[in-house]
């Protein structure tokens, strides 16, 4: 049965940036080969399906929201999930388990490193159901800066994001300790990030947006867990030089080059070569990472992988996984910071008792 309707959950507005894009790009390739509607990530309704339906979709943490609500209706010609995707701290995507097992495939936007690591990896189960997606972007969106290069001695680093935990951002303050005279700055919102220059919000599709990323030759990420922050494609696009962990999902790449999580002396000698390199050697990382987004990262190329597993019928089981690996997912999850953490902890506290309660009595016969 062809598919006639896909029903896709995600962000979609007007933001050039993510997950707004993902959304909004992918939902105009899909009008053009099916019928399209469109759901807020966070809502709450339940969709119905038709026989020859597809749904694809983010899940939210909140299991009252549309994908989670719709996903066990009976009917569905597939059931896909389409979400950013890192192992590197669990509280993000524990309260995906019980997800992903009951979807045909998990279409995991993440960098190579996610999924060149992840047989060894708390997540190591999923993997027959994952696809890999690199992300994409619009060049239009972030055209070329016509600048060059800063001399030695008087290039910057750019920091663009927030300060939730897993960017960061002490390391980053870290880093321009020891690199004194550099100028750090920081596009976005959070609280104050010590030895770098607060900016605040910067809309990037204004002149007065890009001529301030213009003041800057290298864009630094130092995440622990990120799965393919879009940052690193709109610095490449604009001609700036992404530096970043392999932590930040781009790894082995040499026009990306890599600073180590945890050593911050030898994070601050890759920048200080960085910064005293000659011209030629940061164009021809230019250059190679604009052939990098035409060749990886379009949303023609993205809408192709996703239309592969919506015309798919596969549906692969789980790897095998212990108990305590449930359990394991079940503790991170209810726990996590970034899954309602007071009514999960008060979930958890009556569990405990329920559990504790015969051995304290026993205990006190």
């Amino acid at each position: 049965m062809n598919v006639e309707t896909v029903h896709l959950v995600y962000p979609h507005g007007a933001r050039v940036s993510a997950p707004d894009s993902i959304g909004r790009e992918l939902g105009r390739r899909l009008e053009r080969r099916y019928r399209v509607r469109y759901y807020d990530w966070d809502g709450d309704g339940r969709i119905v399906p038709g026989p020859a339906d597809v749904l694809l979709g983010h899940p939210h943490p909140s299991p009252r929201t549309t994908f989670r609500r719709s996903l066990d209706q009976p009917g569905w010609r597939r059931r896909l999930m389409l979400a950013p995707f890192n192992h590197g701290d669990l509280g993000q995507v524990a309260f995906e388990d019980p997800i992903v097992r009951r979807c045909d495939r998990f279409l995991a936007i993440a960098g190579h490193y996610w999924s060149d690591t992840l047989p060894r990896s708390a997540c190591s189960h999923w993997e027959p159901k994952m696809v890999r997606l690199d992300l994409a972007i619009d060049r239009a969106d972030f055209p070329v800066i016509e600048r060059r290069f800063a001399p030695p001695g008087d290039r910057k680093v750019l920091y663009i994001g927030n300060t939730s935990r897993w960017k960061n951002t002490g390391y980053l303050s870290a880093i321009a300790d020891r690199l004194p005279g550099t100028e750090f700055g920081w596009m976005g919102a959070g609280a104050p990030i010590r030895g770098v220059r607060p900016l605040g919000y910067v809309d990037f599709a204004t002149p007065e947006g890009r001529a301030a990323v213009a003041r800057y030759d290298f864009m630094l990420t130092v995440g622990t867990a990120d799965a393919n922050p879009t940052t690193i494609l709109e610095a490449m696009s604009w001609g700036l030089v992404p530096v970043c962990t392999p932590q930040s999902g781009y790894a082995g790449v040499p026009s990306i080059p890599n600073v180590p999580l945890g050593d911050a002396a030898k994070a601050a000698e890759t920048l200080r070569s960085l910064l005293v390199a000659p011209d030629a050697d940061l164009a021809a990382m230019q250059r190679a990472n604009w052939e990098r987004l035409d060749r990886n990262h379009t949303w023609d190329g993205f809408a192709t992988a996703v239309v592969e597993q919506i015309e798919g019928h596969d549906s692969p089981p789980l790897g095998r996984e212990s108990p305590a690996r449930r359990a394991r997912f079940w503790i991170a999850a209810a726990t996590s910071p970034y899954s309602r953490p007071g009514r999960a902890a008060r979930r958890v506290g009556r569990r405990g008792r329920r559990m504790l309660g015969p051995l304290t009595a026993r205990g006190r016969a």
